[in-house]
């Protein structure tokens, strides 16, 4: 029902920094189609778990257009279309990496 994932690369920035934490769930689904503009976690054949924006969904809801924040993001426009299925869920918290402490 809930996954806790760390954060690894850039393609979110500024808002998700390498490190973060995110928990992610697919509850809020059960309640709610899926929208442009959430966060959501999805498995990969080729790139394995990856952290995207939605930027668009097709009617039905069954593809789902991702994208990052970063020109260089491996997203949509490189792989095409998510599947529903391959959704882990929507961000749901967002744990921010600790900033170093100035000594």
């Amino acid at each position: 029902m809930f996954k806790l994932l760390k954060v690894s690369g850039s393609s979110l920035l500024p808002k998700y920094r390498d490190g973060d934490f995110v928990l992610v769930s697919k509850i809020p689904y059960l309640f709610a189609p899926i929208k442009p503009g959430e966060v959501v976690a999805f498995r990969h054949t080729t790139y394995g778990t990856l952290i995207k924006q939605v930027q668009s969904v097709k009617p039905g809801g069954d593809e789902i257009h991702v994208v990052g924040t970063q020109e260089h993001s491996v997203d949509s426009r490189h792989f095409g279309a998510v599947r529903k299925r391959d959704l882990l869920g929507k961000v749901i918290w967002h744990i921010k990496k600790p900033a170093k402490f100035a000594i």
